[in-house]
């Protein structure tokens, strides 16, 4: 078969317009932008979405794509976190873009040595040793009081502007958002051609059927471990703009709390869908401001029924919800 013949195969032809951006695809990054003239005085609570966001992506990247499960993903991104505070409150490195690329070399590398052993566990053996070396992690920081400030943290870090030009408001965020945002976009690109990719085709076949892919001779195990890795180095870009964005890191960073409410993000929006994350962080976090708001001691009893009510009857998340109504409709709509 020519490469004509295999470019005009209907697989192929799929593949392809599967790949290609869409017009709506832009529309969360316009709303984005959006918000920050709307929305001045809330670019705080906006720049603490964006990074959840990002989190939730590099989760997504293991779980949603090949199929890793995992509770322990804090543990990346508070390496990124605590490399950035660590660095700044010893006046080391203060500079905030390389600093997000240090967080992400560390947390990338803890990523790749604890993935050469958890990754030869599957199922709830990987879920418990991912939630132990978390606590592991954690604990280490909280001893480590000399280097890491322990339970009190490490605050009032000295962040320089970026590129020299544009300092971090403390007050109404405004340089945190933006830098956020472009990061966040600068991420996107890179996991959406990821996952798209034949590497990110290879990651979906190893969730779906492991035995097979290691029957026609994939590379399981080292694939794995590459993703695991990535998503890491990820999850480390978020820690490390968290730090850079509030000037302080502690041990929350590392905390089981943050690790469940990334995992609650993606079962809400739809894992495996990458705007999944973007879905799931805004209407988590938009729920978790306004019932805390109205129901101080009783907030959580409201997301704990949203979250019974997707997992019960839409599996696929909120993106699952609007891809089945779209289903039907297309179908009711070419009914003769």
């Amino acid at each position: 078969m020519s490469a004509t013949d295999l470019q005009n195969h209907p697989a192929a032809r799929a593949l392809a317009q599967r790949h290609r951006l869409r017009v709506w695809e832009g529309l969360p990054w316009l709303l984005a932008l959006a918000c920050y003239f709307a929305f001045p005085r809330y670019l705080g609570f906006g720049t603490e979405i964006l990074i959840t966001v990002l989190f939730a992506i590099s989760l997504d990247l293991a779980l949603g794509y090949a199929g890793i499960v995992t509770l322990g993903h804090a543990a990346f991104f508070g390496a990124g976190a605590y490399t950035v505070g660590m660095l700044a409150k010893n006046g080391i490195w203060t500079e905030p873009i390389t600093g997000l690329l240090l967080g992400a070399a560390v947390a990338g590398l803890i990523g790749f040595l604890s993935g050469l052993v958890l990754l030869r566990t599957a199922g709830l053996t990987l879920l418990m040793l991912t939630l132990c070396f978390m606590g592991l992690l954690e604990e280490s920081a909280n001893m480590g009081a000399d280097f890491t400030g322990g339970f009190d943290g490490l605050d009032s870090l000295p962040i320089k502007p970026i590129v020299g030009m544009f300092e971090f408001d403390v007050l109404y965020s405004k340089t945190q958002y933006l830098y956020v945002l472009a990061v966040l976009f600068v991420c996107f690109v890179f996991t959406r051609t990821l996952v798209y990719s034949p590497f990110g085709h290879s990651l979906t076949g190893i969730r779906e059927n492991t035995l097979r892919m290691h029957a026609v001779g994939a590379p399981v195990e080292r694939r794995l471990v590459i993703c695991y890795t990535i998503s890491a180095a990820i999850a480390g870009i978020a820690g490390a703009l968290w730090a850079q964005a509030n000037a302080y890191v502690n041990l929350s960073t590392l905390g089981l709390d943050r690790a469940a409410t990334v995992l609650i993000i993606l079962v809400l929006g739809g894992y495996g869908r990458l705007y999944g994350a973007f879905v799931g962080a805004f209407v988590y976090m938009m729920l978790e401001h306004f019932l805390s708001k109205l129901y101080p001691e009783a907030w959580q009893l409201g997301l704990g029924l949203l979250l019974v009510v997707i997992a019960l009857f839409a599996r696929g998340g909120i993106l699952g919800i609007g891809e089945e109504l779209r289903r039907r409709f297309r179908g009711w709509r070419n009914k003769p």
